[in-house]
């Protein structure tokens, strides 16, 4: 398998224009980074959760995600999380949204957060929380899309890696801005759209024929009612706790 920046330099082509900070989950993350001055964005991709109000540095390795941070996003350092290029203690807190799952040693890279900052942000997903939702996408058309949370580094590698942090829930909203897999949960139509599925890894990773199946049956569902049917009770809901989580630790 190819490294995970070599594979955002093939899939990442557009990613910025599906993958914008939804304004619910950057509030979450600035309050848990609480008085941190200084900030390390590990996994940065194009830069959507970086604070405007604090010094940050991020930190990509794909040149194709760098390419797409805006004109006066923070100085990015091309590097990997698993030998972060600072000195011990370099930062008040380290923040990594939504890309362990992506480094290829996550238990160095978990370590190179602690060992370069005091403070930790991280957001990613619950795996039995992910269960538990029984998320119609993956319960319905791509099982095997809920297999991969599963067996993804997720919260149960965060954790090791820092046993004394908290942990939030972090509600996914109706018209969430960040197109990341599970954020259309009340619009279905929009998995249908290509351009939407790029910026999904986990669907870049998938089968052209299981995607392909996938898709036919939602687009019938849709057509003919069936999905509404089967997902009445969510359509009115203003948020949905689909696993996402913000794990936030403090180490010395």
């Amino acid at each position: 398998m190819a490294p995970a920046h070599e594979a955002y330099d093939t899939i990442g082509q557009g990613y910025a224009l599906h993958r914008r900070p939804d304004p619910n989950i950057d509030a979450a993350i600035r309050a848990a980074l609480g008085p941190a001055r200084t900030v390390v964005n590990v996994g940065a991709g194009t830069g959507g959760y970086e604070p405007d109000d604090r010094l940050v540095v991020a930190v990509e390795p794909s040149r194709v995600m760098i390419a797409q941070r805006p004109r006066g996003s923070a100085p990015v350092v091309a590097a990997v999380a698993e030998a972060l290029p600072f000195a011990d203690g370099s930062f008040d807190a380290s923040l990594a949204v939504l890309t362990v799952h992506h480094w290829p040693d996550p238990v160095r890279g978990l370590a190179e957060l602690r060992r370069v900052a005091r403070r930790h942000v991280v957001f990613t997903w619950d795996p039995a929380a992910v269960v538990a939702a029984d998320f119609w996408l993956t319960r319905d058309y791509f099982p095997s899309l809920s297999d991969d949370l599963v067996r993804l580094a997720a919260l149960p590698e965060v954790l090791a890696a820092f046993p004394e942090a908290d942990v939030h829930a972090v509600p996914i909203p109706h018209d969430c801005r960040d197109g990341f897999m599970a954020a259309y949960w009340r619009r279905p139509e929009t998995y249908l759209d290509p351009a939407v599925r790029r910026g999904i890894s986990s669907f870049a990773a998938r089968d052209h024929a299981e995607v392909a199946d996938g898709l036919a049956r939602l687009a019938e569902d849709l057509a003919a009612g069936r999905w509404l049917s089967r997902n009445h009770d969510i359509v009115e809901r203003d948020v949905l706790d689909l696993g996402y989580r913000l794990v936030v630790a403090h180490t010395t």
